[in-house]
């Protein structure tokens, strides 16, 4: 062994910043096989040379030598019973901690290894890629020949577990493509599924590393060793904020391209991957029949549709000189609502035969869209297929604009295209309550269309979605509708989560907007299904009660002619001793003497037991100041019910102490946001003027702001905090009209230097 107090040899050295020319220099193939060849020398240099039947094996990245700058080194120290091999092996583990290298290491015999392998799916795929790196070289090749005859013995045995560890590991992941801060590594499509595709190759299952997914995983690698030149430190998500950088590293225009870059490489590994666990189980269901070569079973599915090796191919009488223009909505259709996968071949010639459908399209394929939408939990794995051969493309050409288009806003975690089949999806929840489920589920599908497009994306894409439904055969009517939702898409969300639904201007100016019962139900399925697919920020329990109020009280209002009468205060709170608290699960009440400053003081309170609050109330009655507060539990943990009302009550009473850390904290908060803005209406209101606030979310805004308003000499009869993503839109509805542009530009300074 070598000598433990000598100088250990230096570990290869990681560039730290310089410039984007100089940190190219280390993205790429040649980077990474340099990276490789200066950590073998490395730990060569380490390896104790005269310890015979011992050997350094690299598995993982350093041994297929495509490690990223910031990569672990994944080990194997092979032996075949040598004495003393802890101290060997701990001659080299201790100087690769030392040298602050991620490590996952084991020691084992060559039937050890094997051993693992045989009942370990994951050991069984690391040796696939075992190199030799020091020490007893046939050793190492003994490994690597029994492991790979061990894997094509035992590859259809294990391809279901690792499947069913491949899925687990998408449902926690997500889908690469599709999302706006994926994991490289182990989404969908991603790093990790092209080994999969690999080892599928190996056990002679299927051509898997075609060129088209070595060009991908290429990409791939690429851009995974600018994110970690980037950032500094070993990292596999690409979040926003890093788009940018790792762009200019790569030479594309920004972050966007970079996306499209991203999806369409995850998109080419994921279909790989799809036609790899396709042929494992066709060769899995044959060697179970033991008629490998035997003629299939053909079941009919639907009409000119049959399933086939548990996949749908066409029926022979549907193959003609001139095919239906309807035949692949219809077997796209098909697939979804009995969710088997459509052939390959299928696809192919779906794509290179069918006409293209004629303006407007006949029934057969506009019935054959609304069943794809409205198919569940098929809809997203066909219209991927269906996307991937250019079915959708011929029958939307809009498609292409939407197709991986990113989305900027934090709350949404889809690309556009996802986004809008999401909802789609989502929407199939709420089919049973609407009039028109057909036109919900057309609804949902095009909400978006205008994102991508200069101007308001609602306002831009309802003349677009017109003239699809137009195109796709809807009648005027029908037409007007989607044109409609997708205009008014936002309307119900906005409202409910913005304004005071308890003011009769608020659900009169909705019953206009809205004009009719149908609609309004529509909306509602709409605004839940767009809120669902857009990420876990964008919907929320309160979020649904609110929009579940104003859809009844402008159901009223659009039913009965009548506006629905406004709640009247909580009885005990007008009644009995001061101060009274009164706590209903996310709903806070105080009644005190009537003071200033007694909405900002409770917010603080609320602050301080760590409730984010989501709407208030205020209002005074004979003398008592009443303030409402509808709450969440920031962490999600609930109040101690004792703790709060003990401390409301001593606010309430004007104790200023109970408050003192989270006011001192708070106002430490100011500044430092980019960029408030504060708009005033002052026609949406009943007997105030709503002045709204649109800034970045920070720790005691709610105080801030409403100490400020209330130091300004406004009274804020109601407020709604909106929070999506990291902004904040809060409404106050401040009594008077406030016709004076001086007093509004007065209260508007306050607010902002408040913020």
């Amino acid at each position: 062994m070598p000598n433990m107090s000598s100088e250990l040899p230096t570990p290869p050295q990681v560039p730290v910043g310089g410039s984007p020319d100089k940190l190219r220099e280390h993205i790429g193939a040649a980077a990474r096989q340099d990276r490789a060849a200066a950590l073998d020398a490395w730990l060569r240099e380490m390896f104790p040379a005269h310890v015979p039947g011992v050997s350094l094996v690299a598995v993982g990245g350093l041994g297929r030598r495509d490690c990223a700058p910031y990569s672990d080194l994944d080990l194997v120290l092979l032996h075949n019973g040598a004495a003393g091999i802890d101290r060997v092996a701990a001659s080299l583990w201790y100087p690769i901690w030392d040298a602050r290298l991620g490590l996952d290491h084991s020691v084992r015999t060559l039937p050890e290894a094997l051993s693992v392998a045989h009942d370990d799916v994951k050991v069984s795929l690391g040796l696939l890629d075992a190199r030799h790196v020091a020490g007893d070289a046939a050793l190492t090749a003994e490994l690597v020949t029994a492991a790979g005859d061990q894997w094509r013995r035992t590859a259809v045995r294990l391809l279901p577990a690792l499947k069913e560890l491949t899925t687990t590991r998408w449902a926690s992941h997500g889908e690469l493509a599709f999302l706006l801060e994926g994991d490289l590594k182990e989404a969908a499509g991603g790093l990790r599924d092209v080994t999969l595709l690999r080892a599928i190759g190996r056990a002679g299952v299927a051509d898997t590393m075609r060129p088209a997914v070595r060009a991908a995983n290429l990409r791939l690698l690429d851009i995974r060793d600018a994110l970690h030149l980037a950032v500094g430190r070993r990292v596999d998500r690409l979040v926003a904020q890093e788009r940018v950088a790792v762009a200019e590293l790569l030479e594309l225009d920004d972050g966007d391209a970079l996306l499209r870059r991203v999806a369409g490489d995850a998109r080419t590994v994921a279909h790989a991957l799809d036609d790899a666990w396709r042929a494992a189980d066709r060769l899995r269901n044959g060697r179970r029949r033991g008629l490998p070569g035997g003629t299939p079973t053909r079941r009919p599915v639907a009409r000119d549709v049959v399933e086939q090796d548990g996949e749908l191919v066409l029926a022979r009488t549907a193959i003609g000189p001139v095919p239906d223009p309807s035949l692949s909505l219809r077997v796209a259709a098909a697939a979804a609502t009995v969710q088997l996968p459509i052939a390959r071949a299928t696809s192919e010639w779906l794509a290179a035969f069918s006409p293209p459908l004629p303006s407007p399209w006949p029934p057969a394929a506009r019935a054959a869209l609304v069943s794809l939408l409205g198919s569940g939990p098929g809809l997203l794995p066909t219209w991927e297929t269906c996307d991937r051969y250019g079915l959708i493309d011929a029958w939307l050409p809009e498609w292409a604009r939407m197709r991986s288009l990113p989305q900027h806003h934090p709350i949404h975690r889809f690309t556009l295209d996802r986004h809008l089949v999401q909802a789609a999806y989502e929407a199939t929840a709420y089919a049973r309550e609407v009039d028109r489920p057909d036109l919900l589920l057309i609804g949902a599908f095009l909400h978006d269309v205008g994102k991508g497009l200069p101007g308001d994306h609602s306002v831009v894409g309802a003349p677009i979605a017109a003239d699809i439904a137009t195109r796709i055969g809807l009648p005027p009517a029908d037409v007007a509708t989607i044109e409609k939702l997708v205009r008014l898409h936002l309307l119900l969300p906005d409202v409910a989560t913005r304004r005071d639904l308890s003011d009769p201007m608020t659900i009169s100016a909705v019953a206009e907007t809205v004009g009719d019962p149908t609609t309004l139900d529509l909306l509602h399925a709409l605004a839940r299904a767009d809120s669902l697919a857009t990420g876990p920020a964008a919907w929320s329990d309160w979020k649904g009660r609110l929009m579940d109020e104003l859809v009844r009280r402008v159901h009223t209002a659009l039913d009965t002619g009548e506006l629905p009468e406004p709640p009247a205060p909580d009885p005990e709170l007008l009644d009995g001793d001061l101060p009274a608290v009164h706590l209903d699960g996310d709903r806070l009440a105080v009644a005190a003497a009537d003071r200033r400053g007694l909405l900002g003081a409770v917010a603080a309170c609320l602050a301080m037991h760590r409730l984010d609050v989501v709407g208030a109330n205020a209002s005074t009655v004979d003398g008592r100041a009443i303030v409402e507060f509808f709450t969440q539990p920031r962490y999600g943990s609930p109040y101690d019910p004792v703790a709060l009302a003990a401390d409301l009550r001593r606010v309430a009473a004007g104790d200023v102490s109970v408050t003192q850390r989270v006011r001192a904290r708070a106002m430490s908060a100011r500044g430092g946001t980019a960029s408030p803005r504060v708009v005033w209406q002052r026609d949406v209101a009943t007997d105030a003027a709503v002045m709204e606030l649109r800034a970045a979310d920070s720790p005691g805004l709610l105080y801030r702001v409403a100490t400020a308003l209330d130091e300004a000499g406004a009274e804020v009869r109601a407020a709604r905090i909106s929070t999506l993503g990291g902004d904040v839109v809060d409404a106050f509805y401040l009594v008077g009209p406030w016709n004076d542009a001086a007093e509004r530009d007065r209260v508007t300074a306050a607010v902002l230097a408040a913020v």
